[in-house]
């Protein structure tokens, strides 16, 4: 599947927005894009105390540069076992905000109306050493997460 990055979807949200929109709202969902090496060994947020689990849905694994070619079927299909129809609020995450944004655009053109990107994703920009983990993101912002 080919994504424009000029297709629409709902925005990006800060991490700290969509951590109180998930508690807010039952229906609304997360969906981390990122690959099950990032899942395993970086970690993922931990959404327990809200009563929701994470949706993990890999848009490109390692080592492609493109996204997975069932992505939006296997998504869809997810979404629906879990009762969530296409007007549901669905935050994408990934490392930085890139292939989320990616992913929510792509769902957005299935006709999911509420796709956010969540800007800066779970680990945000790199500090002044070249890392990622301390200055922006889900991590830094000190928000639930778990490491595998």
């Amino acid at each position: 599947m080919e994504v424009s990055m000029h297709e629409a979807y709902a925005g990006d949200r800060n991490v700290t927005d969509v951590f109180e929109s998930l508690k807010a709202d039952s229906s609304a969902t997360l969906v981390d894009v990122r690959t099950n090496a990032e899942w395993t060994f970086v970690g993922i947020p931990d959404l327990s105390m809200l009563g929701k689990e994470v949706i993990l849905a890999e848009w490109q694994g390692f080592p492609s540069n493109g996204p997975h070619e069932g992505f939006a079927s296997q998504l869809s299909d997810l979404l629906a076992q879990k009762g969530l129809d296409q007007n549901a609020a669905i935050y994408f995450l990934c490392r930085s905000g890139v292939r989320s944004k990616a992913a929510a655009i792509a769902m957005t053109a299935l006709g999911y109306t509420n796709c956010y990107n969540v800007a800066d994703g779970f680990e945000g920009g790199h500090d002044a050493e070249g890392h990622r983990g301390s200055v922006s993101g889900w991590k830094a912002q000190g928000l639930p997460w778990s490491q595998g």
